[in-house]
């Protein structure tokens, strides 16, 4: 009889988390699907060198920035594609072309109208995309080099774009195309919009911080200390913390949302370049680029679970769980 409690928790665990695992692996330029214990299903190829992952609000496609380099720093004309994947089908079934627009990167999606905006880094901007009619409606200044990442405000009539090399964050009107330069902690990179749209969390790589900006106003209002190189960030479901990637710190840390206060680090076995985390705030993913792996990780326990290969050479970065 004392059996039964633990079979039923041991149940509830194993629901709790996604039946299939997307992956980008940059290095090979696929998109793989894995099992959460780490087997590997099937791979489609989509362009060269990929970066980010996002998915359409009826969970039926996939976007994939096409970036065409490896790493951001590196120079190169780069690709001008967004590859769309099925679903169902794990396939890639056709593109949005981009044009005389090069080297896409970051991506956010309004779930109303369907349109998506991609930062660019081939000229420097961001452009707004028409996803059903897969045409580009507009192209932006952003005001700064080398936007990286982009978080749509509350009713997408703001983007907040990383422009990680001018150190500044561009507040960009998706209507007037008017653009408000924040200043930034060094090399911002990853953000992400808190759940009420009264926040935008971005990071700061070089800088070790996180830029904590009041959608209503537009400013900054607070910065967080954290470990070294933070790159990609989420928050938990109760809104009371935020998860972290530490790519030059080799981690994964933990900011107190109340105090605005990093509380706990923790070691992973390499550089994370990314993290992503499932819908119930219980598991996160961090993809480890140059070994292979990628990282399980328990964000209630903050934790280590495991880590699982994925093909020599394929280099794995975001890790999208298909609920």
């Amino acid at each position: 009889m004392r059996t039964l409690p633990i079979l039923i928790v041991f149940a509830a665990s194993a629901l709790a988390q996604p039946a299939v695992l997307a992956v980008v692996e940059k290095k090979a330029g696929e998109v793989a699907f894995y099992t959460p214990e780490g087997k590997r299903l099937s791979g489609t190829k989509v362009g060269s060198h990929p970066h980010e992952i996002l998915r359409s609000p009826d969970k039926k496609l996939l976007y994939v920035t096409d970036n065409g380099i490896l790493w951001m720093t590196d120079p190169g004309q780069g690709g001008n594609t967004i590859s769309i994947v099925d679903v169902a089908k794990r396939q890639r079934i056709g593109v949005i072309e981009l044009g005389a627009y090069r080297r896409p990167h970051g991506m956010d999606l309004d779930p109303k109208t369907g349109r998506m905006v991609v930062t660019i880094e081939n000229p420097y901007g961001l452009l707004l995309i028409d996803t059903a009619q897969r045409k580009v409606l507009r192209k932006y200044d952003v005001k700064g080099d080398a936007p990286h990442m982009v978080v749509l405000g509350p009713g997408a009539k703001f983007a907040y774009v990383a422009n990680s090399a001018s150190h500044t964050i561009a507040v960009v009107n998706l209507d007037s195309g008017a653009v408000k330069l924040i200043p930034t902690g060094e090399r911002p990179q990853g953000g992400m919009l808190t759940p009420d749209g009264k926040r935008v969390y971005m990071t700061n790589s070089d800088g070790n911080s996180i830029t904590v900006i009041d959608t209503a106003s537009n400013e900054k209002t607070r910065t967080i200390a954290t470990g070294k190189g933070p790159g990609r960030i989420c928050q938990t479901p109760d809104g009371r913390t935020l998860v972290y990637n530490l790519q030059a710190g080799e981690g994964v840390g933990f900011a107190d949302v109340a105090t605005l206060r990093e509380v706990k680090t923790i070691p992973l076995p390499g550089k994370p370049l990314s993290l992503t985390m499932s819908a119930d705030g219980r598991f996160a993913w961090a993809g480890l680029q140059d070994s292979d792996k990628i990282a399980v990780i328990s964000v209630p326990e903050r934790k280590l679970l495991r880590v699982f290969d994925t093909p020599k050479g394929n280099g794995p970065d975001p890790v999208l769980p298909l609920d």
